[in-house]
């Protein structure tokens, strides 16, 4: 078998790029089909092996567009095999797409044979990929609708899992659902999510905010419906209240190499470098561009799912990045007004749940751009780093993990986290209610025993019954559960007995 397409440019010219998650190769097929994790295509379709034009071309018909590839391939084939390509076809879509590619990587001009004719093309194809209205070429007549640049690019494939979840306007949903509430329930849900937010954004970085730095990041949240756009000064003012150490607190995105280690000694604990200080200031630049702008242009599950993790791989500053990365998610909930008047989605406390899955959507992109930094041990956490690869690995990525997995986690935060503490909270008024009508025990006592039997599975646990023993009568014990059990039960027929 022999490559084709995007694999056999990748092998030809010894491209530094992530491996491909659908390689091209000529196999025994009658037409081209994806057989497992491979796209097989038929001997009689595919480009000769030095044709190097004409696997560009071939990918991108078939493959898509691959703009890391592209960004390298595309100057190192001579002008004249895409003047020799527009000889033959002067109106062909992907000669034109490839035209417009190289011309815009290199600055070199190609002379057209004739002036291209025809409506203007979509440079991403609208039916595979998550695009947004763009700049118009029209020497090629080609637009470039990718969500970023040409300095900077994300692209998010449209899988049937990403369009069912956006189709479920999990946002929309999520409003509907909170604004249903009455005042006060509503009021202590959204009391509830923030600080639930707080504590597991913190709890994903191994930490446990003292209370004043609960306060600080709960007061951050409730930034992000200010709408402002995102700027070097406004992430810097955030990592600041993000963070409580003197040392740890940024004037400007780093200018030193940082990394990430999973606490292993040497280099072979350093599981992620992100790029040089000067490549990183260069594509937080475009990466802010795109957040202020995209949310009126793309739906916000997927801005919140690209600037979030592509954030967190730029790592522009040396602490705090994390719990900032998750804060831009509601930043771009905000910023497009999805949410408004203070309503908060916890996804950090779904993502919490799925921390297994968190750090495995983040390895897809870290592990593979890993191999292309030269890590050398000097002394205790001293390291020298050489980038053996090309930028275009930051550049261009792939965010459909990153977007796939955002989008699932903000259905989980409505459907499981918020939806279960709302009903958390009913069944606590409900037996609250009860008990309290019933018996004279101190509020404090009475607040902490229901939330306690609640979460027990309606039961009061022995250990409890012997620490309020001096204070609470037995018979609140039984009737408590009684009651706790009831309204776990749902049973409409049990709701005279409550009252």
């Amino acid at each position: 078998m022999r490559a084709a397409g995007y694999s056999l440019l990748h092998e030809r010219l010894r491209l530094d790029v992530v491996a491909l998650n659908r390689p091209a190769s000529v196999q025994p097929v009658t037409r081209i089909e994806v057989i497992g994790n491979t796209l097989a295509v038929p001997q009689r379709l595919a480009p000769a092996e030095d044709d190097l034009i004409g696997h560009v071309l071939f990918a991108l018909k078939h493959e898509g567009i691959n703009l890391s590839i592209l960004a390298q391939a595309l100057p190192r084939i001579g002008i004249e095999h895409f003047v020799a390509a527009l000889v033959a076809a002067p109106n062909g879509v992907y000669i034109r797409k490839a035209c417009y590619l190289r011309e815009a990587f290199t600055g070199e001009e190609i002379m057209q044979p004739s002036p291209v004719r025809g409506v203007f093309v979509p440079l991403f194809d609208t039916q595979r990929y998550i695009t947004q209205p763009g700049e118009r070429n029209s020497k090629w007549r080609v637009e470039f609708n990718g969500l970023g640049d040409l300095s900077y690019c994300a692209t998010v494939e449209l899988t049937p899992e990403i369009s069912t979840l956006l189709a479920h306007d999990i946002l929309g949903r999520a409003k509907a659902f909170i604004e249903s509430l009455p005042p006060m329930m509503m009021d202590r849900a959204i009391n509830w999510a923030y600080l639930h937010e707080t504590q597991d954004s913190f709890a994903i970085e191994k930490e446990a905010p003292t209370e004043d730095k609960a306060r600080r990041f709960i007061r951050l949240l409730r930034q992000a419906h200010e709408r402002q756009p995102l700027t070097e000064d406004y992430l810097v003012n955030l990592q600041n209240a993000t963070v409580t150490n003197p040392l740890d607190l940024a004037v400007a995105f780093r200018h030193e190499q940082n990394h990430l280690s999973n606490g292993m000694h040497g280099a072979a604990g350093v599981t992620y470098v992100p790029p040089p200080p000067e490549l990183c200031r260069e594509l937080m630049e475009s990466l802010m561009r795109f957040a202020n702008k995209a949310p009126t242009h793309v739906d916000p599950l997927v801005v919140a799912g690209i600037v979030s993790f592509g954030f967190v791989f730029l790592h522009p500053f040396m602490d705090g990045n994390g719990r900032l990365s998750r804060f831009l998610i509601h930043q771009a909930f905000c910023q497009s007004g999805a949410l408004d008047d203070g309503l908060l989605l916890p996804v950090s406390v779904a993502m919490k749940r799925e921390e297994r899955t968190y750090l495995t959507t983040l390895q897809a992109f870290s592990r593979p751009v890993r191999e292309f930094w030269r890590v050398s041990w000097i002394d205790h956490e001293q390291f020298s780093f050489e980038f053996t690869g090309a930028d275009v690995v930051y550049r261009f990525w792939d965010a459909t993990p990153g977007v796939l997995f955002t989008c699932l986690m903000a259905k989980r935060a409505l459907e499981n986290e918020l939806r279960d503490e709302t009903a958390f909270l009913e069944n606590y008024d409900a037996v609250y209610k009860a008990v309290d009508d019933r018996f004279d025990v101190r509020g404090s006592d009475l607040a902490n025993l229901v939330m306690m039997c609640l979460s027990n599975g309606g039961v009061v646990s022995n250990n409890r019954r012997k620490q309020y023993l001096y204070r609470v009568p037995e018979a609140v014990f039984d009737f408590l559960e009684q009651t706790a059990q009831l309204v776990l039960a749902r049973d409409p027929n049990d709701a005279e007995r409550l009252r």
